[in-house]
């Protein structure tokens, strides 16, 4: 029997929303297709939201989790019309996290499901991480159950996102976790001078290593922490920025420098063998040739809709996996206390009366 999903995934580098309409086998989820994925470019006005929302009172944080769930009903209802799809069973949606900290037992997403769920009259799962901090593990990362089924086939799996992560088989388990902040920081410098992102990678290729930085960005205690583990924003403002800054630097050495930064803390945290790399970094030339530089096995880039949309098929799983009351969320990978089924559910128009 098939499922037809639409997942929807916001990354934290704020380089759009991805949809994708999926079609599973829901006997066999390793039997599927996607058939449909664009992402969708924030507007000004949601990028400065989406952006300013760490620093927001609680209320403002409210009304924008409501707004931002319309703005995703709408944008999946736009989505329908423009494909002309007419099977679609439920819609699976990340949302956009704002505070990740799991050691105090918090996670935030924005992006209410009630109102998806509202706007679209389709039946949405969302909210796929705060159980799992609530049982005691990091929340993240959640694509490694779909890199255990759908694309086992690998030694490495490496998402390159806002954050670097990575997952692999290891004495029978699927373990994973967060390497480092990756396209967040350097989005974030390129976005200083008017670019959404380095293309290609062409900026810090042109630049010059400052070893001073590298030494310190590498030595940060935070990457010898016991696994599993994850960062968010907080980990970037709080310590990756501040040592960036502090050496004042042209943007093209703070590129080439992180660049080399992040190459060498995937080479230290790769097993042997084949790697797929998926994300937006993937289309970053001058990051994967580092990459394969520190000897993270051989690299291999898959076709662009699975770059693009690898997350959002993921996400799109997660939600199947939930409607259908199995595991979605491994406790080998989040350190949570026992593997378990998670999301909240909304279908207003399935009722009982």
């Amino acid at each position: 029997m098939y499922k037809y999903v639409i997942g929807l995934m916001s990354g934290t580098s704020l380089d759009g929303l991805d949809i994708a309409y999926v079609k599973f086998n829901s006997e066999n989820v390793t039997d599927f297709k996607i058939i449909r994925g664009e992402t969708i470019s924030y507007y000004l006005e949601w990028n400065k939201k989406l952006k300013n929302a760490y620093h927001m009172s609680a209320q403002q944080l409210a009304q924008l989790d409501a707004a931002y769930g319309q703005f995703l009903g709408i944008q999946v209802k736009s989505f329908i019309k423009r494909y002309h799809i007419d099977k679609i069973d439920l819609i699976a949606s990340h949302g956009h996290t704002v505070f990740h900290q799991p050691e105090l037992s918090y996670t935030t997403q924005i992006g209410s499901g009630a109102h998806i769920n509202a706007t679209t009259g389709i039946k949405t799962i969302c909210d796929f991480r705060r159980q799992d901090v609530a049982l005691g593990g990091q929340g993240a990362p959640l694509v490694p159950i779909g890199d255990h089924l759908l694309f086992n086939q690998y030694d490495n799996c490496l998402n390159l996102g806002g954050f670097a992560n990575i997952s692999f088989e290891k004495e029978g388990q699927r373990e994973a976790f967060d390497i480092c902040p990756a396209n967040i920081v350097l989005n974030y410098y390129t976005q200083k001078i008017g670019l959404n992102y380095d293309d290609k990678g062409q900026l810090a290729a042109s630049g010059k290593i400052h070893f001073p930085l590298l030494r310190k960005l590498n030595s940060l205690p935070d990457y010898e922490t016991a696994k599993p583990k994850s960062f968010g924003w907080e980990f970037v403002v709080d310590k990756i920025l501040p040592i960036i800054d502090s050496f004042q630097l042209n943007l093209a050495d703070i590129l080439k420098t992180y660049v080399e930064h992040i190459a060498i803390q995937i080479g230290e945290n790769t097993l042997e063998g084949n790697v797929l790399i998926t994300g937006g970094g993937a289309f970053n030339d001058y990051l994967i040739k580092r990459i394969s530089a520190f000897g993270a096995g051989s690299v291999i880039i898959p076709d662009p809709i699975l770059i693009n949309y690898k997350e959002a098929l993921i996400f799109a799983l997660l939600g199947l996996l939930k409607d259908m009351g199995q595991i979605n969320i491994l406790s080998s990978v989040t350190g949570s206390k026992q593997n378990h089924s998670s999301g909240v559910i909304f279908d207003y128009k399935n009722i009982q009366i």
